[in-house]
């Protein structure tokens, strides 16, 4: 297992988790692990690229709650924006997306 250092409160405070529904996916082209997914936070709409295609079909997750880090810097992943990550679980099988237990507010944030 990979431990991380310990953190404080006020730097794990600075981590904005939130729910969003993924309106759009698709696959990258020329990939076989990556997704592009727009996801809706309340008003607001971005894209984010995931890296869950080696398990999940896209067409799966349209219209799910995922839950995402919503403050990571842009970054460019195969020349795509990716404006944030969705959270999942490495298992055997893959990744494991984390899902709300029950429907809530796109953009709610997580305490």
């Amino acid at each position: 297992m990979d431990n991380k250092p310990l953190i404080n409160y006020e730097d794990f405070s600075q981590v904005d988790l939130r729910v969003a529904k993924v309106a759009t996916a698709e696959r990258v082209a020329d990939s076989a692990k990556l997704l592009k997914l727009e996801v809706i936070l309340g008003e607001d709409k971005r894209q984010i690229i995931a890296g869950l295609g080696k398990k999940y079909e896209p067409e799966i997750l349209i219209g799910r709650s995922v839950v995402i880090v919503a403050n990571l810097e842009p970054r460019l992943i195969m020349g795509l924006e990716s404006a944030g990550m969705v959270l999942a679980v490495d298992t055997d099988s893959g990744p494991t997306i984390l899902l709300p237990d029950q429907e809530v507010a796109p953009g709610s944030f997580i305490h």
